[in-house]
């Protein structure tokens, strides 16, 4: 596949998970455009990760399609091919399962990923703990911000040895989520003057 055909690919893609994704908004305050965060995704995956595997893109552009939109596995396959459904269905989660259990699944799950789909947890997970950080839920404790950070580094450690420079960012945005989340401890002052 040539670069025009890769970039015809990629705009393909995220016109596709535009248009899945089109009434959907973010839990932020904003409640911005969901697409943003594939783009941030894939974004990431190409300039932290410096990964050029079209069949990796395009699938994390599509990654939260089956999951949170009305599309099938079959419409990807037909759209962008076997490998990217295969890799699409790879990092969905089970929606019938209550969420305490597909949390629990997906740390379970992380180490036996495909190397391809670990990319994409690892960017995944670095868009979605930038966002818990700095434009999380209304609704969201620091508690639940914190548990956040706990369960995302859970899934991460089983997609570590893929890419040093995605896992070294996500180590980065969870430094500085825990870093503005955590509450300071008061310090008195005991000294007189």
């Amino acid at each position: 596949m040539n670069d025009v055909t890769k970039v015809a690919v990629m705009i393909r893609a995220f016109a596709f998970s535009a248009w899945k994704h089109v009434a959907q908004r973010r839990k932020d305050a904003d409640a911005s455009p969901y697409i943003n965060h594939p783009i941030d995704v894939v974004d990431t995956l190409a300039n932290v990760g410096d990964v050029t595997d079209i069949t990796t893109l395009v699938a994390a552009a599509l990654h939260d399609t089956i999951e949170d939109t009305r599309t099938t596995a079959e419409e990807i396959e037909e759209r962008f091919g076997r490998d990217v459904r295969q890799l699409v269905e790879e990092v969905t989660d089970d929606k019938s399962l209550p969420k305490t259990e597909r949390k629990r699944l997906q740390v379970e799950h992380a180490s036996r990923l495909s190397d391809r789909a670990k990319l994409i947890k690892l960017a995944d997970k670095i868009s979605n703990v930038l966002d818990v950080t700095h434009h999380p839920p209304s609704d969201w404790s620091l508690d639940r911000r914190i548990e956040y950070f706990d369960w995302a580094e859970a899934v991460v450690a089983g997609c570590r040895g893929q890419s040093e420079a995605l896992e070294r960012r996500f180590d980065e945005v969870v430094a500085m989520g825990r870093e503005q989340v955590v509450p300071k401890p008061v310090q008195n002052d005991t000294t007189h003057s």
